[in-house]
C-alpha cells in the first residue's frame, strides 16, 4: 500500500512539474503611439474576455505591464482598446513561446504582435480569406525549407490571425505558404515581412 501511494505522488510530482514547464506570462507593450485605456487577456477557449486587465490604469506609448493570466492556458486572445475607443484584437497567441506581445511596433497603430520594431522579420498572418486555412509555412527567403507546419494541431478560421515568429538573423525577406482545408495552397515569395505588423491573406 505504501508503494501504492508513493507511485501516485511521484506521478502527481512530474504532472506538476510538466504543467510548470510551459509559462504564459509575458510583457504586454504598447508601440502603437496612442495610450492603450483597456486591455483584456482569456483562454482561447471561452467566449468571453474578463475583468480589465489595467484595472484603473492605463498603458502609456512606448510602454509594457507584466501579465500573469488567473489561468494555464498557453494559446492566448488579446484584446487592447485605445483611448479614442478604437479596439484591436488578437486571436489564438501561444504565449508560451514568447515573451512580449507587442501592439503597434512601427507598423501602424495596434498592428504587430511579437517582436521589436525594426528588422524584425516576425509578424502577425491574419485569415481574410473567408475560407479555413489548415496550414501555414513561413521561412526567411535565404532557406531552401519551408520548416514545420506554423498552426500545428489547430486551423485558422476567417478572421482569425496566428504570430509567425521569426529569426532577425534570418533577414526580412521571407516566403509563406497557405494551404487551405481542400488542399489548394497560395505562396508569397521575398516578401518584407519587417515593416509589417500584421499581413492579411486574401
Amino acid at each position: 500500500m505504501r508503494r501504492l501511494f508513493a507511485l501516485v505522488a511521484l506521478l502527481i510530482g512530474l504532472t506538476a512539474a510538466g504543467t510548470a514547464e510551459a509559462q504564459n506570462r509575458f510583457w504586454l507593450e504598447n508601440q502603437s503611439g496612442i495610450t492603450i485605456r483597456e486591455a483584456y487577456v482569456s483562454a482561447s477557449r471561452v467566449d468571453f474576455w474578463g475583468p480589465d486587465i489595467l484595472g484603473a490604469n492605463v498603458l502609456p506609448a512606448g510602454q509594457r505591464v507584466w501579465v500573469v493570466p488567473s489561468f494555464g492556458d498557453c494559446v492566448l486572445d488579446v484584446r487592447v482598446v485605445y483611448m479614442d475607443g478604437r479596439a484591436e484584437e488578437r486571436r489564438n497567441v501561444n504565449a508560451c513561446g514568447l515573451s512580449r506581445i507587442v501592439f503597434g511596433g512601427g507598423a501602424g497603430a495596434g498592428a504587430a504582435i511579437g517582436g521589436a520594431p525594426g528588422g524584425d522579420p516576425s509578424f502577425n498572418l491574419l485569415n481574410g480569406t473567408g475560407f479555413v486555412i489548415r496550414e501555414v509555412y513561413a521561412s526567411s527567403s535565404r532557406l531552401s525549407s519551408w520548416g514545420p507546419d506554423r498552426l500545428g494541431v489547430n486551423v485558422l478560421q476567417p478572421g482569425q490571425s496566428v504570430y509567425i515568429p521569426l529569426p532577425a538573423s534570418g533577414g526580412c525577406l521571407t516566403d509563406i505558404r497557405v494551404v487551405f482545408m481542400n488542399g489548394a495552397a497560395q505562396e508569397r515569395r521575398n516578401f518584407n515581412t519587417c515593416p509589417v505588423g500584421t499581413l492579411t491573406w486574401r
